[in-house]
């Protein structure tokens, strides 16, 4: 009888562990597809910027300043590894894309290019996606790393070397938070 309930016990912990440890691994590998969806999203974004940049200098030869800022901002976020890494290349990017709108600002020309207003539109669509991508990731992110915190699940993480998640995390002013929208409409 002492052998059942000591066998009995061995197997409802076993069945708790296992338990943990599957929810540790599908949070682990949904907080992974969450990032390569914003790393999808990030590099519709890279691949929009030479054509942008391409239109407006059709209209705008001497600001070549803007666009080496833009060019070397978009290359330093393509080599960014980490979602710390990536949330500070951004930050610079949208920063020196900005720049490039107002720029763009100052040639009515310009604003009123069929391939220019297009790729406004496309850069909207992906900020959108991306903010929802961000949003997405920074949960899931959370609840793995509060399982990775809690009791007993901190003990399993432990044992199997579970490690907390980065958030992709913006560090510019509450002003700047909002994603670019050039509106070039007026």
């Amino acid at each position: 009888m002492t052998y059942i309930i000591i066998l009995a016990l061995i197997v409802i912990i076993g069945a708790i562990i296992a338990g943990i440890y599957n929810k540790l691994v599908r949070l682990r590998n949904t907080v992974k597809s969450a990032w390569s969806d914003i790393d999808v999203y990030l590099k519709k974004r890279f691949n929009l910027i030479p054509g942008l940049v391409e239109t407006v200098k059709g209209y705008a030869k001497h600001e070549k300043e803007v666009f080496e800022k833009v060019t070397e901002a978009r290359s330093r976020a393509m080599q960014a590894a980490s979602p710390g890494e990536a949330a500070e290349s951004d930050n610079m990017l949208k920063s020196t894309l900005k720049s490039l709108f107002a720029v763009a600002e100052a040639y009515p020309d310009l604003k009123a290019n069929q391939n220019f207003l297009e790729f406004q539109k496309q850069f909207q669509e992906i900020e959108d996606s991306i903010e929802a991508a961000r949003r997405y990731y920074n949960a899931v992110v959370r609840d793995f790393n509060i399982l990775i915190e809690s009791f007993p699940s901190n003990i399993i993480a432990s044992m199997f070397n579970f490690k907390q998640e980065e958030f992709f995390q913006l560090d510019e002013p509450e002003e700047q938070r909002k994603p670019i929208r050039p509106d070039f409409t007026s």
